[in-house]
């Protein structure tokens, strides 16, 4: 019989009193800022009688819309938590002169920035892309739904219980100290015995399920659901990049899932596959990492270069220059993508001749990429620009990617990264292209499809202010670190001796200062629009008058999308429906079959959760019954055979005919 100490520790493992940091006034004063705004957002939903609501509409949802549009709020609210770490590292740099220690102690300062790159890469602009990729694809190929959409509902909630491992790391215990890709051996036990890394590889796991799911969702449905006529060459190209993207996922994320699990293997098992021990090696680790890692890169980038296509045709006034090139460039970044991944280390030995052509390839890579700048730029070409808020992200867009990708060739020469490599040179560049191509992409995006999700137009003003002071703080913020990294100064420093630098690092604090006005203006815009939504409001379903076929359905667009699935002669499918007199029927509906909501996401989410915090504090009990219920639950999902609903043929007439009535108001 068991006696009560192993009992105990069977239940709650390594889990005590003292992984609650009450020792860290930081992170006590953070707990109770994260515990009162939670208590005022559930007290306000509460009060409001919302809950149930939210239940039955949103969180049970499988409609791609809502879960669309949950993922990029999942995105906005990671977006503070993830600033707010890099705020706080500023800060550090721009004080921890001089003597000074700063008010980060190291073992505090090197979780903030593993966790700052974690929840950027994993937790914001994952979820931002993938949020925009489901709101869109359907629609623009003229789908009624994702191809499964139960799993979609399944992959948003474990995308969102991996963020929420990675909060708690927060308050119960602490985050790994290893900067965002766990390189062993800092990540193994003999350097890192804590939870920290735990936290790390099981709030990464989680959530890569969920986006390797929705990757072979994405995949299917735009392979197999396309409307009559939308041949391959006849996808938007935002469809095009999205394909690309979820093909990359597909490809690419089993791998980090193998790698992760090997690392859990050495911490958890005791074997050494990246130990220098019987056998093992650490840099078997750094290559599947980044051969995931890097077309991670591109995983981020390619939906946005999607969204800057349609931007800039819309607001040129023109059809898309170079539609067969954009894809083809396209399709080829995907494929060089896979063979450039050793350019993250050329410092490690791997020798001139594998350098070479791996630097090579980097530099090709730039090809494709730069064809699609031209592509824009020919398309502004005597276009009849306006100058909205999406085409100003684009534009601010074009200038500074355009830098990063220079600094970006300079770093796949071989010799030059040999000095560069691990440099304050490497962070601007790898931000330049991450906050100049995703970020900017990822808000003309939201401000562009945000009347199409919910019927009005975001109130400009704010938007504009938004982009001045994202643009002007990127460059105070980064510009300095590529002069610190040409001096030598290299990252993941919380403290210097050199006084002469302490200037440099005051401007990129006060860069990251303007950037969080930036944020600040985005959320201003946010309550600003919902507030004047009836002046913001356009009744003609096509308020920027764009090309494709999402802007042919009303804003927002019914449940089931389409009345009638539409034929589709042109890639600029939405103009050439209205050039060809487009009249929309009033007649000939039948019922409609349309998916069930389920609660079946969200719990298999909530018991993922309490199988990977379980395993973090190695409860074996509740996490081998918590696996134990995964299968239950899961299984017995399979069962459920009532998923779908009927929309009736009245409900479809009044819908459609209410839609028409608005176009006829305002035409």
């Amino acid at each position: 019989m068991l006696d009560h100490l192993d009992l105990t520790k069977l239940i709650f493992g390594r889990l005590t009193w003292e992984a609650i940091p009450y020792h860290e006034p930081i992170l006590i004063a953070t707990f109770a800022v994260v515990v009162l705004g939670a208590a005022v957002v559930l007290g306000a939903l509460t009060y409001f009688k919302v809950w149930g609501y939210l239940w039955r509409e949103w969180f049970t949802s499988i409609d791609h819309k809502k879960i669309g549009v949950m993922y990029v709020i999942l995105g906005i609210v990671m977006l503070l938590r993830g600033f707010a770490d890099a705020i706080m590292m500023r800060l550090q740099q721009a004080i921890a002169f001089n003597g000074s220690e700063g008010y980060l102690p190291p073992h505090h300062y090197d979780q903030i920035f593993t966790a700052h790159g974690v929840i950027m890469i994993f937790f914001v602009a994952m979820p931002l892309v993938t949020g925009l990729m489901n709101f869109v694809v359907p629609l623009q190929i003229g789908a009624r739904d994702v191809a499964f959409p139960f799993l979609n509902n399944f992959s948003f909630w474990m995308t969102l219980t991996g963020a929420v491992l990675v909060m708690a790391s927060l308050f119960v215990g602490e985050f790994a100290r290893t900067g965002w890709l766990a390189y062993p051996p800092l990540s193994g036990l003999a350097y890192s015995p804590d939870a920290g890394v735990d936290y790390y590889i099981w709030s990464l796991q989680i959530a890569g399920i969920g986006t390797l799911l929705s990757g072979v969702n994405l995949v299917v449905t735009i392979l197999k659901m396309r409307a009559p006529g939308m041949g391959l060459m006849k996808m938007p190209v935002f469809t095009w990049t999205a394909l690309c993207t979820n093909v990359l996922i597909v490809a690419a994320f089993p791998v980090l899932t193998a790698v992760l699990a090997l690392l859990s293997l050495d911490r958890y098992v005791g074997t050494n596959f990246f130990s220098n021990d019987l056998g093992g090696n650490a840099m078997m680790y750094v290559n599947l990492i980044w051969i995931w890692g890097h077309p991670e890169v591109y995983i981020l980038v390619l939906p946005v270069f999607g969204v800057f296509s349609e931007v800039v045709s819309t607001f040129s006034g023109k059809r898309l220059f170079g539609y067969s090139s954009m894809v083809y460039a396209t399709v080829v970044i995907t494929i060089l993508s896979y063979l450039v991944w050793l350019h993250h280390f050329f410092t490690m030995g791997s020798g001139a001749s594998v350098n070479s052509f791996f630097g090579i390839t980097t530099m090709i890579i730039s090809i494709p990429t730069g064809a699609k700048i031209f592509n824009w730029l020919f398309t502004m070409y005597r276009g009849r620009i306006r100058y909205e808020v999406p085409m100003l992200w684009t534009i601010g867009f074009m200038v500074t990617f355009v830098i990063g990708g220079m600094t970006g060739v300079l770093l796949a020469v071989p010799p030059a990264d040999f000095v560069l490599h691990n440099s304050l040179f490497l962070i601007a560049h790898f931000h330049n292209v991450i906050i100049g191509g995703v970020l900017f992409g990822l808000m003309a995006g939201i401000t562009f499809w945000f009347p199409k999700a919910f019927g009005f137009k975001l109130d400009p003003f704010w938007g504009k202010c938004s982009f001045w002071f994202w643009l002007v703080g990127f460059y105070f913020a980064f510009m300095p670190l590529y002069a610190l990294g040409l001096m030598g100064v290299t990252r993941r420093l919380s403290r210097f001796e050199d006084p002469s630098l302490q200037i440099w690092f005051q401007v990129a604090a006060f860069g990251a200062f303007l950037i969080a006005l930036g944020i600040a203006c985005f959320l201003v815009q946010l309550v600003v629009s919902f507030m004047r939504r009836e002046q913001l409001r356009d009744l003609t379903g096509d308020p920027w008058d764009a090309r494709t076929l999402e802007w042919s359905t009303s804003s927002p667009p019914p449940a089931y999308n389409f009345a009638f699935t539409p034929v589709i002669h042109d890639n600029d499918a939405w103009y050439d429906m209205k050039k060809r007199g487009y009249v929309r029927p009033l007649e000939g509906f039948i019922p409609i079959h349309m998916p069930k909501n389920t609660g079946a996401g969200i719990i298999l989410a909530g018991i993922s959760f309490v199988f990977g915090f379980a395993m973090i504090w190695h409860m074996w009990l509740i996490a081998g019954v918590s696996f134990f219920a995964l299968l239950v639950v899961a299984i017995g999902h399979t069962f459920n055979y009532k998923r779908d609903y009927h929309v009736g043929v009245d409900e479809v007439i009044r819908t459609e005919a209410a839609r028409t009535r608005l176009l006829a108001s305002n035409t």
